[in-house]
C-alpha cells in the first residue's frame, strides 16, 4: 500500500505543474482566442490543419495529461478531430525542454529526430482519425455565440480573471473525475510492473518493441522524465530503437489521457489515436535500430548527477502545484455536488422534464442551464449531466424550450 501511494504522489507531483499550465492555457484560448480564429486554422478535413496543430503542439513543454485541458477548449473552439487528435499526439512527446533534456543525456541524434517523430506521427494519426470519423466529428461542444458576445464585452482584466476561472474550474469539473481514476490505474501498473520484468528481450529488439509499447503507453511518464528511464534501458543494453519507442509512446498516452479522451472524442478516435501512437514509435525504433549509423545513438559521458527526475527533485514548487491541483479537485467535486442539491426542483404541474443529448461536460450543462433560465416564464432550472434530463419550471411552452436548446448548440431528445 505504500509503494502505491508512493507511486501516485509521485506521478501527481511530476505531473501537476504540467496539467495546471494546461488549464491555464484552456483558460486563455477559451477567452483570448475567437472561435472563428481556431475555426478557420484547425476545422475541417485534409492535410493543412493537421499540420498547423502539430507543429503548434511540438515546443508547448505539456505531458500528456497536461495537454489534455488544452486540446479539449481546441476541439470546443471549433477545432477537428483531426487537428485535434494531431495536437494531441505531437505536444507530449517533446517540447523546448525535453528537446533540451534530449539533447544533454541522449545526444543529438535522439533530439533531432524526437520532434521529427512527433511531426510525423501526428500527422499520421491526425488524418488517420479525420477520415474515420468525418460523420461524427461536428458532436462536440462549442463555444457558443453568447459566451462569444460576453467575451468581447469584457475589459482586459476581467478576460484573466475569466481565463483563470474557466481554465482552473470549469475545465478542472470537466475532466477531474477521469484524470484522477486515470491516475489511480497508473499507480497500480506502475507498483505491479517490475523494472527488470523485460531487461531479458535485449537480444529480440521488435519484440522488446512491441514489449516496451505494451507497458509505456498505459504507465504514466512525462516528455523529460522518460528520459533517464530511456537512458538507463540502453545503459542496461536494450538496443535504441526500443528506448525510443519508450521516449515516444510513454508520453503521448496513458490510461489518465486516454480515460478522458474516451468520454470527450468517442472510442473510435481513442483507438485510432492509441494505435498512430504505438505504430510511429514501433517504425521509428525501426528505421533507428536497422537504418541508421549506430555511432549516433553512443550515449555522451554523463556525470553523477546527471538524471533529474528523481523524488528529490520534485521540489516545494511540485509539491506546491500537487496541493492546488489536488485543492482544485477537490473544490470542483464539492462544487457540483452542491450544484445537484441546491437546484432541486419540486415537481408541480408547471414543471417539464426534457432529454437533451450533446452535453458531455460542465461546460455543456452550464450553456443549456443558461439558455433555459434566459427564456421568459421560467423560473427555475435543473439539468442533470449524468441523465441529460433538464428540469424546467415555469409557464414556457415545449418548443420555446427546444429552439432554446437548439440555439445553445445541443438537441431536445
Amino acid at each position: 500500500m505504500n509503494a502505491f501511494f508512493n507511486s501516485f504522489f509521485g506521478i501527481l507531483n511530476e505531473m501537476s505543474p504540467y496539467i495546471l499550465l494546461g488549464f491555464l492555457l484552456a483558460g486563455v484560448l477559451h477567452v483570448f482566442v475567437r472561435p472563428s480564429t481556431m475555426t478557420r486554422h484547425l476545422s475541417g478535413s485534409g492535410f493543412s490543419p493537421v499540420v498547423k496543430a502539430a507543429l503548434f503542439g511540438i515546443p508547448l513543454p505539456l505531458c500528456s495529461c497536461g495537454v489534455l485541458p488544452t486540446a479539449v477548449s481546441l476541439r470546443r473552439n471549433g477545432a477537428s478531430k483531426g487537428a485535434t487528435t494531431s495536437f494531441l499526439i505531437a505536444t507530449p512527446q517533446t517540447g523546448v525542454d525535453s528537446i533540451a533534456a534530449t539533447w544533454s543525456l541522449l545526444g543529438p541524434a535522439f533530439a533531432v529526430i524526437r520532434p521529427l517523430a512527433a511531426l510525423v506521427g501526428a500527422v499520421a494519426g491526425g488524418l488517420a482519425v479525420g477520415r474515420g470519423t468525418e460523420e461524427d466529428d461536428e458532436q462536440e461542444c462549442k463555444l457558443t455565440d453568447a459566451d462569444d458576445e460576453s467575451l468581447r464585452k469584457m475589459t482586459i482584466w476581467q478576460k484573466i480573471v475569466e481565463a483563470v476561472r474557466y481554465g482552473l474550474v470549469e475545465m478542472v469539473a470537466s475532466v477531474g473525475n477521469w484524470l484522477v481514476i486515470g491516475l489511480v490505474v497508473a499507480s497500480l501498473i506502475t507498483v505491479l510492473v517490475p523494472d527488470n520484468w523485460f531487461i531479458g528481450l535485449r537480444e529480440y529488439p521488435i519484440l522488446g518493441m512491441l514489449v516496451m509499447i505494451g507497458i509505456a503507453v498505459p504507465m504514466y511518464v512525462c516528455a523529460t522524465g522518460s528520459i533517464p528511464i530511456a537512458m538507463s534501458l540502453m545503459m542496461k543494453g536494450l538496443t535504441p530503437g526500443v528506448a525510443f519507442v519508450l521516449l515516444m509512446a510513454g508520453p503521448a498516452a496513458n490510461f489518465a489521457s486516454v480515460i478522458v479522451l474516451g468520454k470527450t472524442m468517442g472510442r473510435r478516435a481513442t483507438a485510432l489515436y492509441v494505435g498512430s501512437v504505438a505504430l510511429t514509435a514501433i517504425a521509428a525504433g525501426l528505421i533507428i535500430d536497422y537504418l541508421l549509423p549506430s555511432k549516433w545513438f553512443t550515449l555522451p559521458g554523463m556525470s553523477g548527477d546527471a538524471c533529474c527526475h528523481d523524488a528529490a527533485s520534485a521540489g516545494i514548487f511540485s509539491t506546491v502545484c500537487s496541493v492546488v491541483l489536488a485543492g482544485l479537485l477537490i473544490y470542483t467535486f464539492i462544487k457540483n455536488r452542491n450544484h445537484s442539491y441546491n437546484h432541486t426542483i419540486n415537481h408541480t404541474a408547471m414543471t417539464k422534464e426534457y432529454k437533451i443529448s450533446g452535453m458531455d461536460c460542465n461546460h455543456c450543462r452550464s450553456a443549456v442551464e443558461k439558455a433555459l433560465t434566459a427564456l421568459e416564464g421560467v423560473t427555475a432550472v435543473n439539468v442533470d449531466l449524468a441523465t441529460g434530463i433538464a428540469t424546467v419550471e415555469g409557464d414556457v411552452t415545449s418548443e420555446a424550450v427546444r429552439q432554446a436548446v437548439e440555439k445553445a448548440g445541443f438537441e431536445v431528445g
